[in-house]
């Protein structure tokens, strides 16, 4: 088997799994220093390149496979925290396009060279969005595939649900794990910059009769009632009585 390059520097990670026919995903292991689910997902284009989402070095049996699907074209970074990887896949792949939201671009750029913040994949199947109410700092990715449509979210949404000890404590404590798919409490105090905005999107992403599973960086996917799933989320984000009557200058 080829040996990997020296830069490649791998971390554990289970094996490349087909949801859809232009779909891939894998999860991975980050010890930080509590033990992290990550997810790389990989969308194929009509002409087989690949969009690579929240890139993981993979051991080199999973990368024969993600090469037999396509050719790695894009890189999304899809926010400053999730770089680890990417600089290792541009030295493999010298001609990939990094993407990054344009809020984390300047962060993303610490590690790797962006490309655009607006790419053009020549595919109405695959979308790129930069999630509205993050101060244009997560990104997200529409697939529609044969079966369904798939969302692929970042850090917005956590559904870990194999928490345990101290690590898991810490984990739900930070709303990353729990018993339902949740906006973690740290993402609503530092990434969340415009709440109604993003309440907005996650109420018309649920509008798509084609949902069919939303993939997340930490934690299972989301296969059962997506769409409700997204309502709800929404609703947590809706402003307290309290709240809506300061926002037009009302006071009891």
């Amino acid at each position: 088997m080829t040996r990997p390059p020296q830069h490649w520097k791998v971390l554990p990670h289970g094996k490349l799994t087909k949801l859809d026919d232009n779909l891939l995903t894998v999860i991975g292991e980050l010890h930080v220093p509590m033990m992290l689910p990550r997810r790389m997902t990989v969308a194929r284009l009509t002409d087989s390149r690949l969009v690579i989402f929240s890139a993981i070095a993979l051991n080199e049996k999973e990368m024969a496979i993600l090469k037999g699907f396509g050719l790695p074209a894009f890189l999304i970074v899809p926010s400053d925290k999730h770089r680890l990887d990417a600089k290792a896949w541009k030295l493999r792949f010298p001609s990939i396009q990094i993407i990054a939201p344009e809020g984390s671009r300047a962060g993303v750029q610490k590690r790797v060279p962006v490309d655009t913040v607006a790419p053009a994949f020549d595919d109405p199947n695959v979308q790129f969005i930069t999630v509205p109410g993050t101060g244009a700092k997560e990104a997200a990715l529409l697939v529609h595939s044969s079966n369904g449509t798939t969302l692929v979210l970042n850090d917005l949404v956590g559904n870990i649900r194999n928490e345990s000890g101290v690590g898991g404590w810490l984990l739900r404590k930070a709303g990353f794990a729990g018993d339902q798919p949740q906006i973690p409490r740290v993402v609503k105090r530092m990434l969340i910059k415009d709440s109604e905005a993003l309440r907005a999107q996650l109420l018309q992403w649920s509008e798509i009769e084609t949902l069919t599973r939303i993939l997340v960086s930490h934690g299972s996917r989301i296969a059962e009632n997506p769409r409700e799933v997204l309502r709800e989320l929404a609703r947590t984000l809706e402003a307290s009585p309290v709240a809506k009557r300061r926002a037009v200058g009302v006071t009891s």
